[in-house]
C-alpha cells in the first residue's frame, strides 16, 4: 500500500501537518508539494493507492493552484481512496471544525469536482512575527473581528496535534 500526501502551505504549517500524518502512516508515504513544478503528478497519482491533499486558507481561499490539480485530476482522485484536510484559524472555534460547520471547507468542497471518501477540518498557526507588515496587519484585523489574539509579537498554535495523529491513524485504515 502506498499513500501520496500532497499539500500547499503558505507559511509553513500545512507541510507540518503533512510530516506528521506521514509519520502516523504505517506503510509507504509519499509527501510532495503542490508547488513543484518538475513532478509528474499524472505517474505519481496513477502509483499511489490512497491520496491525500491538504491546503490552507489565506484570507478566506484557497490557492488557486490548489482548485487547478483537483479540476485536472479529478477523475484519478474520484477512483481511489483520498482524503482533503483544511487547515485554517476558523477551526481553532470547537463550532467551526468540522467539514459541516466549516464554511471555507464546506464552500470548497461545494465547489470542486474531486469527492474526498476523507475530509478533516485542523486549526493552523497564527504566525506573526514571520508575516509581512501588510500580512500581519490585514490578519491582525481579521482576528480583532473574530476575537481572536491579536498580540503580533507572539505565534498561537491551534493544531490539534492528537487529531492530527487520529486522522493518520483512520487513513491507515483506509483501503
Amino acid at each position: 500500500m502506498k499513500t501520496l500526501i500532497l499539500y500547499f502551505t503558505t507559511d509553513g504549517q500545512t507541510l507540518r501537518i503533512a510530516e506528521r500524518l506521514a509519520q502516523e502512516i504505517t506503510h509507504d508515504v509519499e509527501l510532495i508539494s503542490l508547488k513543484q513544478q518538475a513532478v509528474d503528478f499524472a505517474e505519481k497519482l496513477a502509483s499511489a493507492d490512497q491520496i491525500v491533499i491538504g491546503a490552507s486558507i489565506r484570507y478566506g481561499h484557497f490557492n488557486q493552484a490548489v482548485y487547478q490539480f483537483i479540476e485536472q485530476y479529478h477523475p484519478v482522485l474520484n477512483q481511489k481512496p483520498s482524503a482533503f484536510f483544511s487547515v485554517n484559524l476558523t477551526a481553532r472555534k470547537d463550532n467551526r471544525k468540522t467539514p459541516e460547520t466549516n464554511v471555507y471547507t464546506r464552500k470548497f468542497l461545494a465547489k470542486i469536482d474531486w469527492k474526498p471518501t476523507q475530509v478533516e477540518v485542523i486549526a493552523g498557526a497564527l504566525l506573526y512575527p514571520r508575516y509581512s507588515l501588510f500580512d500581519r496587519l490585514c490578519i491582525q484585523l481579521i482576528m480583532k473581528l473574530t476575537k481572536g489574539e491579536t498580540d503580533a509579537s507572539k505565534e498561537y498554535e491551534y493544531t490539534n496535534w492528537q487529531q492530527v495523529a487520529q486522522f493518520g491513524q483512520r487513513l491507515n485504515k483506509a483501503r
